[in-house]
């Protein structure tokens, strides 16, 4: 072979990738591989094991359609290496390339590996930016220099502008820059929500799943009823449906929550974005032509272009301008262990307990259910960052470290300290009651604030702030509820922790089903 070695991972399925750029199917062959490393290092939930190996094998099989020769090293090959880097070196040995290219990855980790495979294997390494996405990191980087603090809604502007998207000239269209507050509409139980496109699993896809079970049977997660997008063209059948009969209603109900309906109005794209077999420009863009068109209202499509033009590129911002020491941050001295039940889902907080389950059947759950039920909860109760970091990116088939770090240590956990979120997003049991309809089937009671019976975000909520007060008592956005706690009488301060100090005491030993 007289040719490069070029390297596609698992996340990098894109025929349009920059490593794959001037490909000469005459000389070049590329290189995939699934290895127990990247299965183990944490351990992946098994339908997002099933979700990558399958779209891996699919994106092969339409590399070879081209004519393209792909060395594919499968998991229960008997001479597979375990990692990249040795699949790398067997590789090597057989095929004799003259390079190495690759495509920077979407983990620090993985790229300081990259970084010493020339001096490791003896060949040399071209890595090549990721050009998918729609923010470089050097642009970020160039905005962001000098700012103390970052904000996002400041970014999503400069991408507007950038990118010219739902734009007039100069200004927003309809003149404002953001709908967010006519996208946080409660449930509306009289809706019949559309349901998800799903795939039948092919021959390709089920020798996985089979492979997924036998190999994987300890890992959490489910594979009954797995459907899946495995190839791009199944992942765009998915974004037009979503177009189709999702987006008109998504801006409204985005932030709603109704019990044992996971999908709601949101895209479930992220698998597919994140995976590479869409890029976020055409999802953008799509949204942009259904208002353009009249399909789907303003709110909507700002709303669907804030999350990806705007929240996605700024979070892979962060990540690649503060790895790796933003890992390790954590501002608010949490260090309680996570719940077993954050496994098992065996708690009789119903919101909690729905959102769990749903997460361990589909490897998916909602923003809002993320954020102000899981994620609150840990805030809340304190809970060690780094636990509950490897929890989402175990847990969920979208999560790859870039867009998972930033999101949990920065906008759930406040761990950065501010350097993301301006507050940390904490809320008692009443928002949930307001944005679901969890409470009116759970033991505990929303509206009871302490005692016997009472839903535990309440307490936890304000012992959270008591707690914190040395740290975030100086934080103007949560001035009116520190205002709010030095009116509260002492008796009834009491209470607040008297309450969560039983309720967490549990949570160190198994759950809290014996708690108040």
């Amino acid at each position: 072979m007289a040719g490069a070695l070029r390297l596609v991972l698992g996340d990098q399925l894109t025929r349009g990738l920059a490593g794959l750029a001037d490909l000469d199917p005459a000389q070049d062959v590329v290189l995939m591989a699934e290895v127990i490393e990247e299965v183990t290092y944490v351990r992946h939930h098994k339908r997002k094991i099933a979700f990558l190996f399958a779209a891996m094998r699919h994106f092969a099989e339409s590399l070879r359609a081209e004519g393209i020769t792909v060395h594919y090293t499968r998991l229960d090959d008997p001479e597979n290496s375990g990692s990249i880097t040795s699949e790398i070196a067997r590789a090597m040995a057989r095929l004799a390339p003259d390079r190495l290219i690759a495509t920077e990855p979407g983990e620090y980790r993985v790229l300081a590996a990259m970084r010493d495979w020339q001096d490791d294997l003896g060949i040399p390494v071209e890595i090549r930016g990721d050009d998918r996405f729609m923010c470089p990191p050097g642009f970020f980087a160039g905005w962001a220099e000098g700012r103390k603090q970052l904000r996002m809604d400041f970014f999503y502007r400069e991408m507007r502008r950038h990118h010219d998207i739902l734009m007039e000239g100069g200004d927003p269209v309809g003149g404002k820059w953001n709908y967010d507050a006519d996208n946080r509409e409660p449930p509306d139980l009289s809706l019949t929500v559309p349901k998800p496109l799903l795939f039948r699993p092919d021959a390709i896809t089920d020798e996985v799943l089979a492979l997924v079970e036998s190999r994987c049977a300890g890992h959490f997660g489910d594979l009954a009823d797995f459907g899946f997008a495995v190839t791009r063209d199944q992942a765009l059948q998915v974004l037009d449906h979503f177009i189709t009969e999702r987006l008109p209603l998504f801006g409204t109900y985005q932030d709603a929550m109704i019990a044992d309906e996971p999908w709601m109005y949101h895209s479930h794209i992220g698998f597919y974005l994140n995976a590479g077999l869409i890029l976020p420009a055409e999802a953008v863009r799509a949204a942009e032509a259904a208002w353009a068109t009249g399909h789907a209202p303003l709110n909507a499509v700002e709303g669907f272009i804030r999350q990806i033009l705007g929240w996605r590129e700024f979070v892979r911002g962060i990540y690649w301008l503060k790895m790796p020491d933003y890992a390790d941050m954590n501002f608010l001295a949490a260090d309680r262990r996570l719940p077993d039940f954050y496994w098992t889902g065996a708690t009789d907080m119903n919101c909690m307990a729905q959102s769990i389950d749903q997460t361990r059947r589909y490897a998916y759950a909602h923003h809002i259910q993320r954020l102000m039920v899981l994620g609150n909860f840990a805030l809340l109760a304190g809970l060690d960052p780094r636990q509950v970091n490897e929890w989402y990116l175990v847990v969920y088939a979208d999560a790859y470290e870039w867009v998972e770090l930033p999101n949990v240590s920065g906008m759930v956990l406040f761990a950065d300290g501010g350097y993301l979120a301006s507050k940390p997003y904490a809320a008692g049991g009443a928002y949930i009651n307001r944005m679901s309809n969890y409470c009116g089937s759970c033991r505990y009671r929303v509206a009871k604030k302490t005692g016997e019976g009472a839903c535990p975000f309440n307490y936890l909520y304000w012992d959270f702030l008591i707690r914190n007060r040395d740290r975030l008592g100086g934080n103007a956005r949560l001035g009116m509820m520190y205002k709010s706690l030095d009116r509260m009488a002492d008796e009834r301060v009491g209470e607040i922790r008297d309450d969560a100090a039983r309720f967490l005491a549990t949570l160190d030993r198994t759950d809290e089903r014996t708690s108040t």
